[in-house]
């Protein structure tokens, strides 16, 4: 019965989007949940996995945990008395996300008035903006379609290079669709690599090859602009009501060992296969052409103020140079905070946030050989979410450049770059 009921209202959520464009988000409510037992936990689980309308905004991993969970209005009164009959504790953020979602972005700007970073950008702006860098930096600066994906979108990396010979760093973000304040972040940090006149800028821009994949999940990201916002996954259709696999649980290392779910219709869910997603694949085929030169891979992601190393999986063991990567991003951390005094939490995936497999981060590792490698987890830690006003596009990309400006000395410190 409580099935039947999630599924119609899972038709009616779809219909709703579709009829009128996109998800407008009016009066749903954004709750956060404290899971104190394992019934509660397998109970949060079952209800992340099924069409029911309801958006986790973090993956129910563990007990003694915190969630956020986003519910349609007509599901309100049913989600807060299921949760009470539980013994679930849980507090109401915001009724209305709407009022959140618009504040995220001012009046769009005309597009002669130019990119710039006031406002966030729609797929095609970024391409467009990143063409028009190539051609202004032709003697340093190229792009390259590393493959289409599902919906035969182009997949670009971008690679700065001021001199043959230079080790390489290789970064990706926006794997996760909504987190828009990656692509965003790294837009700007790309224009300082190539415009800023600090030393410590320049040093790095023209001492290594910057290998940049801004979007690298562009139909997820799409769809996150044109119709639901909070869209995490990519867009390959599993069945009539659920779409997209989590590309950061596709890696083919340690892939379904912890974090993930079985179900299509999760935000979890980690594919039919290693690699099932053709933007994965894309992605670590370009990453292998060009490992061998690679020291530093760093996954752009959002929320938590997080710099996460290897491991993430079940029971995962330290990687051979834990000390070494535990100590390059506290250095990493130290100077973000610096700025604008927002702490960044260092530390393994699966110690410091949760158990999750598959990821990007352990799979450059263990799989690409890659001995420097970091997700970052963005702004913020809680007020926004997912949805940080554009005006704090900036500071949060500009404590991201002090952070690829302290690992990159620290790892000069140890001899790693």
């Amino acid at each position: 019965m409580v099935t039947q009921r999630f599924l119609a209202l899972a038709i009616v959520c779809a219909f709703i989007a579709c009829a009128h464009g996109k998800l407008s988000y009016e009066n749903y409510g954004v709750y956060r949940v404290d899971i104190t037992t394992d019934e509660q936990l397998a109970l949060l689980q079952q209800l992340e996995s099924l069409p029911n309308g309801y958006t986790f905004l973090d993956f129910p991993s563990n007990v003694a945990a915190s969630v956020e969970v986003v519910i349609p209005p007509a599901e309100k009164n049913n989600v807060e008395r299921l949760f009470q009959k539980h013994g679930i504790q849980f507090s109401l953020l915001t009724g209305n996300l709407k009022l959140v979602l618009d504040k995220e972005r001012p009046a769009r700007k005309k597009l002669e008035d130019g990119f710039g970073w006031e406002n966030f950008h729609e797929l095609e702006e970024i391409y467009a903006w990143i063409d028009e860098m190539v051609l202004q930096y032709a003697s340093v600066l190229s792009v390259e379609t590393i493959g289409q994906t599902y919906e035969k979108r182009d997949m670009k990396v971008i690679k700065l290079s001021y001199k043959p010979g230079n080790q390489g760093i290789v970064i990706d973000a926006n794997i996760h669709a909504r987190e828009w304040i990656t692509s965003a972040s790294i837009t700007w940090v790309l224009n300082e690599l190539l415009t800023s006149d600090d030393p410590r800028v320049r040093d790095i821009a023209e001492n290594y090859d910057w290998y940049i994949v801004p979007v690298a999940n562009p139909d997820g990201f799409k769809y996150s602009h044109t119709t639901d916002r909070l869209w995490r996954k990519t867009r390959t259709p599993h069945n009539l009501l659920c779409y997209g696999t989590d590309p950061n649980r596709n890696f083919g290392f340690q892939w379904n060992n912890g974090g993930t779910s079985p179900t299509p219709c999760s935000d979890t869910y980690a594919g039919t296969a290693p690699e099932s997603e053709v933007e994965v694949s894309n992605l670590t085929t370009f990453i292998r052409s060009v490992a061998a030169n690679v020291k530093l891979s760093l996954s752009i992601h959002s929320r938590g103020q997080y710099i996460l190393l290897p491991f993430g999986y079940n029971n995962a063991p330290r990687a051979y140079n834990y000390q070494d990567l535990m100590q390059i991003g506290r250095r990493a951390s130290v100077d973000m905070y610096k700025l604008y005094q927002k702490p960044y939490r260092v530390g393994t995936t699966a110690d410091v946030m949760y158990v999750a497999s598959g990821i990007s981060v352990d799979w450059a590792f263990a799989v690409a050989g890659i001995p420097l490698s970091y997700t970052f987890e963005l702004r913020d830690q809680g007020e926004f979410g997912f949805v940080l006003p554009a005006e704090q596009i900036v500071p949060n990309a500009q404590e991201l450049l002090e952070a690829f400006v302290a690992l990159i000395d620290e790892a000069r410190n140890l001899d790693y770059m």
